[in-house]
């Protein structure tokens, strides 16, 4: 397992440390927003170099990882693979829309964790089968929620959560993706 940030815990904020930090930031982009609904248009960018095999360095922001393949696909194994990454993103965007819609629905969440399982036919990928899809066929999302809240509660802020989180909804409905191709 390739580890790229120091470990970080609950232990390392406190449940009011984080409310506070929530309402905070809800609060200067709510105003920002009511202020010239434009600000809330955002623009990420990432870019990535190819090194090694078939290994990718990714800067995002000032923030800098690393993708890899396992060997069984050309890679050395040094990081996670791509579609390892996509899940990886779907479990972080979720801790993070969690927390914010917790707070804002008035829902104790003292614990989060998420899996992600998703099936994948290589057989596209690898030129054996045009007919099937390329990128996942179905992926699996297991919310674990603790604290003192109703089954039901908790399932109030599944649907907040699944209504809101742009990574969620990045796999469950199209979006448009135009490509350009240079030469160096």
């Amino acid at each position: 397992m390739t580890s790229l940030s120091p470990t970080l815990t609950d232990t390392d904020i406190t449940a009011a440390e984080r409310a506070e930090r929530l309402i905070a930031a809800g609060g200067d982009w709510g105003a920002r927003i009511d202020a010239d609904r434009t600000s809330a248009h955002l623009t990420y960018r990432v870019e990535g170099v190819a090194e090694g095999a078939v290994a990718t360095r990714v800067t995002a922001g000032r923030h800098e990882f690393f993708i890899d393949e396992p060997a069984a696909l050309a890679g050395d194994d040094d990081a996670a693979s791509p579609v390892e990454y996509a899940l990886g993103a779907l479990i972080g965007c979720q801790v993070v829309v969690y927390r914010l819609y917790a707070q804002v629905l008035g829902i104790q969440v003292d614990d989060i964790r998420v899996r992600a399982e998703g099936d994948l036919d290589a057989a596209r990928l690898l030129g054996k089968d045009p007919e099937v899809r390329p990128g996942f066929g179905d992926i699996r999302l297991h919310v674990q929620l603790t604290g003192p809240e109703s089954l039901e509660r908790y399932e109030q802020l599944r649907a907040a959560v699944d209504a809101n989180c742009p990574v969620f909804d990045l796999f469950a409905n199209p979006t448009p993706v135009s490509v350009t191709v240079s030469k160096g």
